[in-house]
């Protein structure tokens, strides 16, 4: 008598594991990563010595080092250094024009008041009345926007000032704590984003014509925050992008007579 072959048509049960079995392997990943969720929001956040309304240190991180965003402005000048050539504005002094100027034909320094001995044009960026005319190639402006109210007029100021051609290079903070100093002397008024500074500067320079970055995250913002200095945190750390937390602003802006910077 020969064996018999193995009836191998599917039962009731096979029948409703099939669906099962598919239902488990699509509810795999979503499960696994609902658990990791849970579990990084389950877990005991250690502060360590931040736990505490004060900040490690003020004054930006001078007291400790090199300033988190002076970290940044170099990098962002280093990268634009071509256009950092010819007759060069500069305001309060002229350190970062003859760090990476390439070709520099003159250097002027610009300052609203006559108090800095250094500068050699004494001006207010909102008043036109007060400013040369078409006379640069390159304006260094590193961190000064937030102490002028009147945004629209000193964007104003910077594209008469520039040469046909001519780059404004400019920085601005995101995420910074209050300049009590600055705040004293002429105000402190303004944080920004990517989204403000473009609509800025394009009313003026045309869109096509400026160009805007951030740099920073979470933890240099935190870290800047603090007090804390570059030497604290790692290159990577520091040159981690996350476009959520706008640490440092910046701009390269391009007078028209050619067509669009070339960033």
């Amino acid at each position: 008598m020969g064996k018999e072959k193995h009836d191998r048509r599917p039962t009731a049960k096979s029948k409703l594991m099939i669906p099962l079995l598919n239902l488990k392997q699509r509810l795999v990943v979503p499960v696994k990563k609902l658990i990791s969720i849970l579990h990084r929001k389950g877990r005991r956040l250690d502060w360590y010595n931040l736990r505490s309304t004060e900040p490690i240190a003020r004054k930006f991180g001078f007291y400790r080092g090199e300033p988190i965003d002076r970290y940044y402005i170099n990098r962002f000048l280093l990268k634009n250094r071509r256009f950092i050539q010819g007759r060069i504005l500069e305001v309060a002094n002229d350190g970062y024009s003859k760090k990476f100027a390439i070709n520099a034909r003159s250097i002027d320094i610009l300052h609203v008041n006559s108090k800095n001995p250094k500068a050699t044009i004494v001006a207010d960026l909102t008043k036109g009345d007060n400013l040369p005319r078409d006379a640069f190639d390159c304006f260094i402006c590193t961190q000064t926007l937030q102490f002028i109210y009147n945004l629209s007029a000193a964007v104003q100021g910077i594209y008469q000032i520039l040469g046909r051609g001519g780059v404004v290079l400019l920085t601005v903070p995101g995420i910074a704590q209050i300049s009590r100093e600055d705040n004293g002397r002429w105000g402190d008024y303004w944080r920004f984003t990517e989204a403000s500074l473009l609509k800025l500067f394009s009313e003026v320079f045309g869109k096509e014509n400026v160009h805007v970055e951030s740099y920073g995250n979470v933890l240099s913002s935190i870290a800047f925050l603090e007090g804390l200095c570059v030497a604290e945190l790692t290159p990577q750390e520091l040159d981690h992008h996350d476009s959520d937390y706008q640490m440092l602003l910046t701009v390269v802006a391009r007078k028209a007579f050619d067509g669009p910077p070339h960033v």
